[in-house]
């Protein structure tokens, strides 16, 4: 397995995000333990959570539990390598709709709250979820700062961030912020600024939905010919040419596909070893 630096951590260059099992059409658990065990036996250890990944109101935390009780119970070698990285500042109130509260108040309580539930002593990588329109950006980051300066977090990192607020998170927690986490797939390439912007300041870069979402990740190779080509190449999927094609990128890159099924796990950690030549890379780029 590829590796790939996350501030003090080497992780493997895939990782996994958790949140298909814990929100609408979430498997039975046992079943989303058992993907997480495949994860970690495929040489995954790296996971993405947060505690807005939860279906009702009253289960905030569902997916930062999941995981703790995964490795808890993994019995297949030493997890003491494993970083979880969770968010806090977005919420679901349980009515299937998404909000955000970025106040400083709300960050750290949130903070406290998923040191409770993962049961560590300081989290490996804690990341501001969401800007809150509400809230001016630099005090929503500066709870990272006072959470980083109380020894809860390890790492601080910041998720759906623009050019302009990566560099002023930046100015704020100096090289404690080691991570930008956005939307990035074949689908949406909006990000792709802050992309670089990552690799010139030697951030990770954790595109979500690589696939382009839950719903989507079915279709991706018929909606992009061109990845379906290159997979058929290759002998794999059009998932992981997707997950390989990011990871040439850039070396601070670091997928991080959602699933709940063992197979599709073991699928994307496959990536790592799919190198693409110059001229597929500028086949898919021009996507």
């Amino acid at each position: 397995m590829r590796t790939r630096s996350i501030g003090t951590f080497t992780v493997s260059a895939i990782g996994l995000g958790g949140m298909p099992m814990s929100i609408e059409g979430r498997p039975d658990p046992s079943r989303s333990i058992s993907a997480i065990h495949a994860a970690l036996d495929a040489g995954i250890n790296f996971f993405d959570t947060a505690d807005a990944y939860h279906l009702e109101a009253n289960e905030v935390g569902h997916n930062e539990s999941l995981i703790a009780e995964a490795l808890a119970g993994y019995g297949g070698g030493d997890t003491s390598d494993v970083l979880i990285a969770t968010k806090g500042g977005h919420l679901r109130p349980g009515d299937g709709s998404w909000t955000v509260d970025g106040r400083p108040e709300h960050v750290k309580a949130a903070c406290d709250a998923s040191l409770a539930r993962l049961g560590v002593e300081a989290i490996g990588l804690y990341q501001f979820h969401r800007p809150d329109p509400a809230v001016p950006y630099a005090e929503s980051v500066g709870a990272l700062r006072e959470l980083l300066d109380a020894g809860k977090i390890r790492h601080a990192g910041i998720s759906n961030a623009n050019v302009q607020q990566i560099k002023q998170a930046r100015q704020i927690l100096g090289e404690d912020l080691v991570s930008v986490q956005n939307q990035f797939s074949p689908a949406f390439r909006s990000s792709e600024p802050e992309l670089v912007l990552c690799d010139e300041l030697g951030l990770a870069f954790l595109p979500w939905s690589p696939f382009g979402g839950i719903t989507r990740s079915s279709e991706l190779g018929s909606r992009f010919a061109e990845f379906a080509k290159v997979a058929e190449a290759h002998g794999v999927s059009a998932h992981q040419v997707t997950l390989a094609w990011m990871l040439a990128k850039s070396p601070v890159v670091v997928p991080i596909p959602g699933s709940s099924r063992p197979e599709t796990i073991i699928d994307s950690a496959a990536a790592v070893e799919l190198l693409l030549d110059d001229e597929e890379l500028l086949r898919l780029d021009a996507v």
